[in-house]
């Protein structure tokens, strides 16, 4: 089958994802899988003297095997394309091929791949994930300390730190790898069932009384759990499930990426992505430097949180033992739900590792904003002292309008000092104690604290 740009292509093919995970989710891959569950299906019936020695050697021999294009030729006369995977294998193991497949049906090989392949992706999901909360903890110890003005409705609120900015995104994503590794501890494969779930066919090969046994020894055999109770399929909310905690990663990476093209506007300019030395950022706009990682990263998340909907109707129209109406779309939906994960992960990674932080513009937005956040601390402050709580809430906001129309105006924040200015105030609150109360470095609270905690606690979970 010759894969050529002549012909459509999936992004996902050659411009995003992993190596690894494409070879993964790679037709190649998905039909060695095939063959490694027949032969494993051969190997324990083979302790039933169903397939000899010889014929499992000559099995084993030509596995790896997978001719493709010879597949691709029987499938179009037959119309299956497991069953032209199988005919071809038994082609090339003319001893051997008359003993595949015994009491199997298609979904006993498919979906113990399909399982097996989850599972796979999973691991891979979650140690790209490990880089990316390893990064982070970095990240977060470095500017821990580190104040920032912190925005409520998209407007100037109060002081936090970068580091506890950075906290906030780290713990959804140590939630998120909490949920995928549940998903992968409990990924099951269908087992071997046959055609409706009852095993009748594995019964009448090697007598009902060892079927139990026949299953628990291909479960140890592909190292795959499998469930105990099955129909034609594996239960279809198994692929609900985990591209739900996949749609939830895709969330988490959504909100960082998108306060970061936030931030990274010059309004703002605190924050940037890497920017290569010869990196174009418009065809027409030569000084622009456009956020396009995490605009990709907003754009392939919002693809994704619509793929658990797909699963969803797979698993709740998958009528009585089985319908096929899931087959085509999970042909994609599989593959392209954990290559778009595994993009947004390199993707945030690179973004997380390169982060450029400008302490110069965060300076100038706290020395611009952060003035407003002391009327809290010295309306406190005057109210401790003997002040009317609401005369001087009063006299704080009309103070803080003004310090306001002049900053729109394009000058200097000058509240601190109208309120040292203000008599009916620095009799309550002197002035030295207002400037103090102004200094940013004293009103981050705890951030700095649960900024540092939350990333020991990344480590300690990431190395248990």
């Amino acid at each position: 089958m010759p894969v050529d740009f002549d012909s459509y292509l999936s992004p996902f093919s050659w411009r995003y994802a992993s190596p690894a995970m494409r070879a993964l989710w790679s037709e190649r891959g998905k039909r060695l899988l095939w063959r490694r569950i027949w032969l494993a299906l051969a190997k324990v019936q083979s302790g039933y003297g169903l397939v000899s020695a010889e014929q499992l050697a000559d099995l084993a021999a030509h596995a790896a095997e997978v001719n493709i294009p010879r597949a691709l030729e029987i499938e179009a006369e037959i119309h299956h394309d497991l069953m032209a995977e199988l005919k071809t294998f038994a082609e090339q193991a003319p001893l051997g091929g008359g003993a595949l497949h015994l009491g199997a049906t298609s979904m006993d090989i498919e979906d113990n791949a399909d399982a097996l392949r989850l599972r796979a992706a999973l691991e891979l999901t979650l140690a790209r994930l490990k880089d990316l909360l390893w990064a982070l903890a970095g990240k977060i110890d470095d500017y821990a300390g580190l104040p920032v003005m912190a925005f409520t409705h998209l407007q100037p609120a109060e002081p936090s730190t970068l580091g506890y900015r950075l906290a906030c995104y780290a713990q959804d994503l140590l939630e998120d790898y909490a949920a995928l590794k549940a998903a992968h501890e409990n990924t099951r494969g269908k087992g071997f069932k046959g055609a409706v779930g009852t095993a009748a066919a594995y019964g009448d090969l090697l007598g009902l009384e060892n079927v139990p046994e026949f299953e628990r020894r291909l479960s140890t055999e592909l190292d795959l759990p499998f469930y105990p109770v099955a129909a034609q399929t594996y239960p279809r909310r198994q692929d609900y499930i985990i591209l739900s905690a996949l749609a939830g990663l895709g969330a988490s990476l959504y909100r960082l990426a998108f306060d970061l093209r936030v931030l990274q506007s010059p309004p703002v300019g605190e924050l940037s992505e890497p920017f290569g030395s010869k990196q174009v950022g418009s065809s027409a706009m030569p000084f622009k430097r456009n956020p396009i990682n995490a605009e990709k990263i907003n754009s392939l998340a919002r693809a994704l949180a619509v793929m658990p909907q797909v699963a969803w109707g797979n698993a709740a129209h998958s009528l009585l033992e089985r319908t096929l109406d899931d087959s085509a779309n999970r042909r994609t939906l599989l593959p392209e739900a954990f290559l778009t994960a595994d993009e947004l992960l390199g993707t945030a990674l690179k973004i997380t590792r390169g982060l450029v932080v400008r302490e110069e513009a965060i300076a100038r937005n706290l020395a611009v904003y952060a003035p407003f956040a002391a009327t809290e601390r010295v309306l406190m402050a005057a109210a401790r002292a003997g002040a009317d709580r609401q005369a001087m809430h009063e006299r704080l906001r009309e103070h803080a309008l003004a310090a306001w129309a002049a900053v729109q105006a394009g000058r200097p924040n000058d509240l601190i000092a109208r309120l040292q200015g203000d008599t009916a105030i620095t009799q309550h609150v002197p002035a030295a104690q207002i400037a103090a109360l102004a200094g940013v470095n004293g009103y981050v609270g705890t951030a700095p604290q649960r900024a540092r905690e939350l990333a020991e606690t990344i480590r300690q979970t990431l190395a248990g």
